[in-house]
């Protein structure tokens, strides 16, 4: 396969760059110099906070592109890309309809942190994972003094049987995105990877042709089609793996290097 046009790689976190243990391979950091050295550019693109994937990142975040929260957030090295929050006047509208849940684990992603109500310590657990800068409040409808990009909620089963019905009649206003098997996010409608994409390919002067993505999950789709050079992982969502044109391995066998590899290898 010829790689030798590509300019631009994008890959998701979790169940892609990440591991099951939710880390990033040392080997990935060294294939990341040698593709900056070849003018590059590498994107991770998260529903995770932004200081929740520099925290994974962390020693190259300056030269890198971050979309964070499904495309509410991006930032190109430290200059803000684009910013796509909730209207502060709509977002009590879906907390008041998901406390119908028994037991709603919902939490408010706010540019200075994310915020709970829940003090259930198995919850926290599993949250802080993908939000290392969060708060533990006693009402979200009283967070006035910072920017929301969305709101995600867990449920212990499943996020489209349990959540999804509740929110049928929520306004058009508002974008809902089955985020993973138990996570569902409720955003502004323009705050997608795939509309976050196209900013940073315009930005770069780069095309879908010279654009490589690598995703797992239904929030990757947009995202995929943005792409020529787009992957599925081997433990991808059957959606995915239906939208993207090749196949790698597993976020647990290196998938995304392995491609990373055959590009630098292209260009040799």
């Amino acid at each position: 396969m010829d790689f030798s046009k590509i300019k631009l790689i994008v890959s998701d976190m979790d169940g892609t760059l990440l591991d099951s243990n939710h880390t990033v391979s040392d080997y990935f950091f060294e294939l990341f110099r040698k593709l900056q050295k070849k003018n590059i550019h590498f994107a991770a693109a998260s529903g995770r906070q932004y200081q929740s994937i520099v925290e994974k990142l962390n020693t190259i975040q300056n030269d890198i592109t971050i979309i964070s929260e499904n495309g509410g957030f991006g930032k190109y090295g430290k200059e803000n890309l684009f910013v796509f929050d909730l209207p502060k006047n709509q977002i009590n509208i879906p907390i008041q309809l998901l406390r119908e849940l028994e037991n709603p684990y919902i939490v408010l992603c706010g540019k200075k942190a994310a915020y709970v109500e829940s003090n259930d310590e198995n919850f926290i657990t599993t949250f802080s994972q993908f939000y290392s800068c969060f708060q533990v409040v006693e009402d979200l409808t009283k967070i006035t003094d910072d920017t929301i990009f969305k709101i995600a909620v867990y449920h212990k089963e499943c996020s489209e049987t349990y959540i999804l019905p509740l929110l049928k009649n929520l306004p058009k206003d508002f974008q809902i995105l089955i985020s993973g098997k138990n996570w569902l996010d409720i955003s502004h409608h323009n705050a997608n990877k795939g509309k976050a994409l196209t900013i940073l390919q315009k930005k770069l002067g780069v095309s879908k042709e010279e654009t490589m993505v690598f995703g797992d999950y239904n929030n990757d789709l947009k995202m995929l089609t943005e792409a020529k050079f787009s992957y599925a992982m081997a433990n991808a969502h059957p959606n995915v793996k239906k939208v993207a044109h090749f196949e790698t391995k597993s976020n647990d066998e290196n998938g995304v290097e392995i491609v990373l590899e055959q590009v630098l290898n292209s260009r040799k």
